[in-house]
């Protein structure tokens, strides 16, 4: 029976990650309804605020009646609260299905196993804790944002093997160190995330368009830093984004909300500023973010260990002086071949010990 369990919950684990991240702030869910061990429906999140994934899958049931017979499983708790939809939970009692299997339970104050209870208290079987691991990887992102009530951050970047991650600046020209498979799978992360971090040296002197031409998929929302508001607003992304943030200085904040489509954040850069642009961002909704600029830009997470993954891009090159690549300490997680370019993947995860 645990096989069988595995196996279904791994289908629906496989149909979120088919969802777009248009689900955003909630988590993108999937979930299965099994009849006579044939699946008769399978949903996934809706883009917000629309139904959850549970909804989805009994919709697509045609004859209501069989859902008394039917299993129904889900990578995360079914949530327990009114929001911008009824509970999920009730939905599920409402049509008597006797047995609810779920992946990993919901850290959110307003479900945090009061949807576990109240499939319980109605009669419905309920088994937890199935391919939990996998349900949280899945799930990391919203799990992050509600555990540590921050964006979920990823920090990337490319580097040679002798540790520099671009020439000086006098000479540089359009340089690329990574493969172009590699610039491709940066262009699928971009597709995948909430919102692309960069800071105001390298929106001036490399000029990124931070979307996602060379992959199919919505761009990141770009952020940049800008303390004096230095950077002149003809780059190229604030001809393509629709919206932009700016973390600027505080003596700015009187003065400057939004200037057409970039809206501005103000921080106090007298003090520790990774906190501060993970607070600032996560007021915004901001899920999860790729913080793809220089040197001195991703020392500011890693200084302060604020970071759950790193995907680091490494190659043979032929730079000798430059700007060198930032040093850390972490257990390599995975790795890859791209072409010429070794993908270098370090993930702070489990976060078994932190969740209920």
């Amino acid at each position: 029976m645990v096989k069988i369990h595995e196996k279904y919950m791994s289908r629906a684990i496989s149909g979120a990650k088919n969802g777009l991240k248009s689900h955003f702030p909630n988590p993108m869910v999937g979930c299965v309804i099994i009849h006579e061990n044939k699946i008769i429906a399978q949903g996934i999140t809706s883009p917000y605020p629309g139904p959850h994934a549970e909804v989805n899958a009994i919709n697509q049931v045609k004859d209501k009646s069989i859902l008394s017979q039917c299993t129904l499983y889900v990578t995360l708790e079914p949530c327990a609260h009114y929001g911008n939809t009824p509970p999920c939970a009730n939905l599920i009692t409402s049509h008597n299905i006797p047995l609810v299997v779920i992946g990993v339970l919901d850290p959110n104050p307003k479900v945090a196993g009061k949807g576990r209870e109240i499939l319980e208290k109605a009669g419905t079987k309920v088994i937890t804790n199935v391919l939990e691991k996998d349900c949280i990887a899945l799930h990391k992102r919203f799990l992050i944002n509600q555990i540590a009530k921050r964006p979920y951050f990823i920090l990337k970047w490319a580097q040679t093997t002798n540790g520099f991650i671009a020439p000086p600046i006098k000479n540089r020209t359009p340089y690329w160190i990574s493969s172009l498979l590699a610039k491709q799978r940066s262009h699928q992360w971009r597709s995948e995330e909430h919102a692309i971090l960069i800071g105001a040296n390298t929106l001036l002197h490399d000029n990124p368009r931070l979307d996602t031409r060379l992959w199919h998929g919505e761009a990141p929302i770009p952020i940049y830093i800008d303390k004096d508001l230095s950077v002149p607003t003809d780059r190229s992304l604030f001809g393509i984004h629709e919206k932009i943030y700016c973390l600027v200085g505080l003596k700015h904040a009187p003065s400057i909300l939004k200037v057409r489509n970039i809206h501005y954040l103000p921080i106090d850069f007298n003090k520790e500023l990774s906190k501060q642009i993970s607070a600032a961002l996560f007021e915004q909704k901001i899920s999860s973010v790729i913080v793809e600029g220089g040197a001195k830009t991703l020392n500011l997470f890693l200084y302060t260990g604020l970071w759950d993954e790193i995907r680091l891009f490494e190659t043979n090159g032929n730079i000798n002086e430059g700007v060198k690549a930032p040093s850390f300490n972490a257990t390599l997680s995975s790795e890859e071949s791209l072409d010429n370019t070794i993908l270098k993947v370090y993930k702070k995860y489990p976060l078994k010990t932190t969740l209920i």
